[in-house]
């Protein structure tokens, strides 16, 4: 099984003389900043001209000069490898004590008066099931075919593992255990290494129950009630800014362009920056490499975090891999978000958090206020799941299912509701958006459509301030390929109504 490789390396032109020293440099970079952490696995050189467009001979030369530096090793069967001890390591970013001054990590506070937030939470899917009914056609974003997960194999591997807990019960003695079990902290930097390009150690991770505790983890640390000020995108995931409104923080909704989020709107005073860069919610915008760097500029500039969601970034489908915003230069202000909810299973509720080392002891003091830990049980499922290999096999199956759905639903947008509807360019993710040509009444359009078994949403449901975007979501992560071109129909049929 070939791995998951997402790290963007700046190789020569194909051909080129200099392709084997490129080569080199960069993989030994990437070893050396993290990007491909310890015990990583290499691409085979048999698939050295799909992964870096070089030749086979090309990739063993460079493979094998690495493995004599000692940088790689080779098991016999299964494959190469970043060695466990590399001959030299890039220093880990040293804590930033002025990373966020306006913001003090403080007790853990939960409002009452959520009762407005908690309204974006309407007609919410149940993640509990991807397909409620089988008459149903769901354009619903945020939901996905649990059909097609491999339950035989993770049954296997579970009851592997309680097999292993019969014989050893785990201890929880120490932080590190309330921080979630070691093995999938250590399976989660791997595997998020090579699919995200997140340079972290699995010291940086605290396990959580879903991304949705690990935002409350955060509104909980970062959010002083009535003084601190957080921006979220708008229109942006409700989710994520109910979990801040319900600390008491002051939201603030910034504009969102075909860049991604405007960060010459963002307030001086901001303390903390909520965004999904690689797959904007809802609009499916990537930010550009300009505004990141502007973003993590404005941070540090006013001493503001970034809480950067990355719920669905395993899957994509075109274009070059594109680096998580929590990279090696940007770690002591960026928390990173993820989740095994979207490339596994809702029902498993568990994400992580990937945080600064400054924040590190308040955040686990934190969880264990809130529920100790993570089920042990689930935590080393799921740890087995991505060691085996099993998930990325997973996630390569789901992207071509994900983008045989993505290419069916652009061209009933294009083909049939073209006159209507604009798709926005996306190249990550479960959903589309697509924004309306002209005025229309897309609110009562959906209520037309809910009543004859196809739900779809408005985007002016996610708008916190006046509506800046109208258009439509369609998720195609819960809706097989006659069922996209029944919605289109039906859609279609509505329009000309």
């Amino acid at each position: 099984m070939d791995p998951l490789f997402e790290i963007e390396l700046d190789l020569a032109a194909k051909g080129s003389r200099a392709s084997a020293r490129t080569l080199y440099q960069e993989l030994k970079a990437a070893i050396l900043d993290g990007r491909l952490g310890l015990g990583a696995k290499l691409p085979p050189t048999r698939k050295s001209e799909v992964f870096f467009g070089v030749s086979r001979n090309t990739a063993i030369e460079v493979y094998e000069r690495l493995l004599n530096e000692g940088y790689l090793v080779a098991r016999h069967g299964s494959g190469t490898y970043v060695a466990d001890h590399v001959p030299a390591t890039a220093p880990r970013a040293a804590p930033n004590a002025e990373a966020a001054p306006h913001h003090q990590l403080n007790a853990f506070w939960l409002r009452a008066d959520v009762t407005a937030a908690m309204g974006f939470w309407r007609d919410r899917p149940d993640p509990l099931s991807s397909r409620q009914s089988a008459a149903r056609i769901e354009f619903r974003p945020a939901l996905i075919d649990s059909q097609l997960f491999p339950f035989e194999v993770f049954r296997k591997i579970s009851a592997k593992q309680l097999r292993g807990l019969e014989r050893k019960p785990a201890s929880l003695k120490s932080p590190q255990g309330n921080q979630g079990n070691y093995s999938l902290r250590d399976a989660t930097s791997k595997h998020i290494g090579l699919t995200r390009a997140v340079v972290c150690q699995p010291d940086d991770i605290v396990v959580t129950s879903g991304a949705q505790q690990a935002f409350d983890l955060l509104a909980r640390v970062l959010v002083t009630p009535g003084q601190t000020t957080v921006a979220i995108e708008d229109p942006g995931y409700p989710p994520m800014r109910v979990a801040f409104a319900a600390a008491g923080a002051k939201i603030v909704p910034v504009g969102v362009d075909a860049e991604g989020l405007i960060v010459e709107q963002l307030p001086p005073d901001v303390d903390v920056i909520c965004v999904c860069p690689s797959h904007q919610f809802p609009l499916g915008i990537t930010m550009s490499m300009r505004r990141r760097k502007a973003l993590v500029e404005f941070a540090r500039a006013h001493g503001a975090v970034i809480v950067e969601d990355d719920y669905d970034g395993e899957f994509r489908y075109d274009g070059s891999p594109l680096e998580a915003l929590r990279t090696a230069d940007a770690a002591d202000v960026v928390f990173y978000v993820g989740t095994f909810s979207k490339c596994m299973l809702p029902a498993l509720r568990l994400g992580f958090v990937v945080a600064p080392e400054w924040a590190m002891p308040t955040l686990v003091a934190a969880k264990n206020c809130m529920d100790w830990h993570c089920p042990i049980p689930v935590q080393l499922g799921v740890a087995g799941f991505i060691a085996d290999g099993h998930l990325s096999r997973h996630v390569r199956k789901m992207r071509q299912t994900y983008k045989q759905r993505r290419q069916r639903l652009l061209n009933g947008l294009q083909e049939e509701l073209g006159e209507w509807l604009d798709p926005i360019p996306s190249y990550y993710g479960m959903h589309i958006a697509a924004v309306a040509r002209a005025p229309l009444d897309l609110d009562r359009l959906a209520e037309t459509l809910r009543q004859q078994n196809v739900q779809v949403h408005a985007l002016s449901r996610y708008h916190l301030g006046p509506q800046t975007w109208d258009g439509l979501v369609f998720g195609y992560g819960a809706v097989d390929l006659d069922e996209i071109d029944q919605g289109v129909e039906l859609l279609r049929a509505a329009l000309l109504g």
